[in-house]
């Protein structure tokens, strides 16, 4: 018997290319881009070897927990790396990259993340990107939850490696991903004797069999349910149209923050200001004396689709994460994620207005 998700005609090289072509109108971008068969952790960490190794120095910005990952993979790679860390409840300046390529002029390599999923907070890449431009360095930028809830513009901003993936705000699979790569940043990895070779890992290689033979043989056989996936979610993202897909992340971020500040019980914005507020995730800081991870388990015993999830790590005791992306950008996911936290503190004995935060959050919704 026939079967729609297993019974497929093979992925060819000219449909393969064409998705890629697609992303790359998503992102405006003329670099190349190359769609990588995996979790957006292959080129993540790919990127970063081909890229780099002994003689770069590498300042390492640090927002989330995807910060430190990637100053491990350049510190392994033999790279000299400043950390530039400040505290998860904000988001870095221009000016503090600008401060640190004054103090460390030897900077050729920068990494961020441009929204982190993990903290709730966003960085302002277009203002970093001209910084780092005029100095000259090699920008490497993780997109992976911003792209689809915020512009993300690799040409315009100056991005050398910018990597995305399916699985947040596109609304899309996991399994791919993608980078964009810059003729500079090639240039980099053919220079770099350490870059991965003949390997999963391999930017390298994917340019050397796929792109410089002009996209007519692919390495090897693609995963193709994910490639229909993520053809789906970007044509879903081209008939909706960017700017609403992105409109609605905004709105269900700022519905759930003005939602939750009105639900009171001693919940309150973990990133203080709006503005450094990722549009995929919102975090919340939980009361006094509660544990967030048995506040959100309890919340998730109301109805466990909902999109909550507690901080990672030491994060677990005092970080509630509302994920109102992809599917769950809706005023449905938010009013019903704010009723959930609102009857979990309750519970606990917690005066809460969960009548205000509705008329709060559907006020904000605009």
């Amino acid at each position: 018997m026939a079967h729609p998700f297993l019974d497929l005609a093979p992925l060819s090289a000219a449909h393969f290319a064409s998705v890629e072509d697609r992303v790359a109108r998503l992102l405006g971008t003329r670099q190349d881009v190359v769609i990588m068969q995996g979790e957006a952790l292959l080129p993540l960490e790919g990127a970063i070897r081909a890229a780099a190794g002994p003689g770069t120095t590498a300042l390492n910005v640090i927002t989330g927990p995807y910060g430190q990952t990637f100053g491990d993979w350049l510190r392994d790679c033999g790279a000299t790396v400043i950390d530039l860390a400040v505290p998860f409840h904000t988001a870095v300046t221009a000016a503090q990259i600008r401060d640190a390529f004054a103090e460390h002029p030897e900077i050729d390599f920068v990494s961020l993340v441009h929204a982190e999923a993990a903290t709730g907070n966003t960085n302002p890449v277009a203002e970093i990107g001209e910084v780092v431009r005029r100095h000259g360095a090699l920008f490497y930028l993780d997109a992976v939850a911003s792209v689809g809830a915020e512009p993300v513009l690799p040409d315009a901003w100056g991005v050398d490696l910018c990597v995305i993936g399916a699985q947040k705000a596109m609304g899309g699979p996991a399994g791919v991903s993608a980078v964009s790569v810059s003729e500079r940043a090639w240039a980099r990895m053919a220079a770099n004797p350490r870059a991965p070779r003949r390997s999963y890992l391999s930017l390298l290689d994917w340019k050397e069999r796929w792109i410089d033979g002009g996209r007519r043989a692919l390495p090897h056989a693609p995963a193709q349910l994910e490639m229909l996936a993520l053809e789906a979610c970007v044509a879903r993202i081209e008939a909706d149209g960017p700017d609403t897909v992105m409109a609605r992340h905004a709105c269900a971020a700022a519905a759930t923050r003005a939602g939750a500040s009105a639900l009171g019980g001693g919940l309150e914005p973990y990133v203080y200001e709006a503005a450094d507020a990722a549009p995929v995730a919102t975090t919340l800081r939980a009361p006094a004396g509660v544990v967030a991870s048995e506040l959100v388990a309890r919340a998730l015993a109301w109805d466990p689709a909902l999109p909550l999830a507690a901080g990672g790590g030491a994060l677990a005791k005092e970080m509630i994460r509302v994920n109102h992306y992809g599917a769950d950008a809706t005023r449905g996911a938010v009013q019903a994620s704010l009723a959930a936290l609102g009857a979990a503190l309750a519970e606990k004995g917690l005066k809460v207005d969960l009548a205000g935060a509705r008329r709060a959050a559907e006020s904000a919704w605009v």
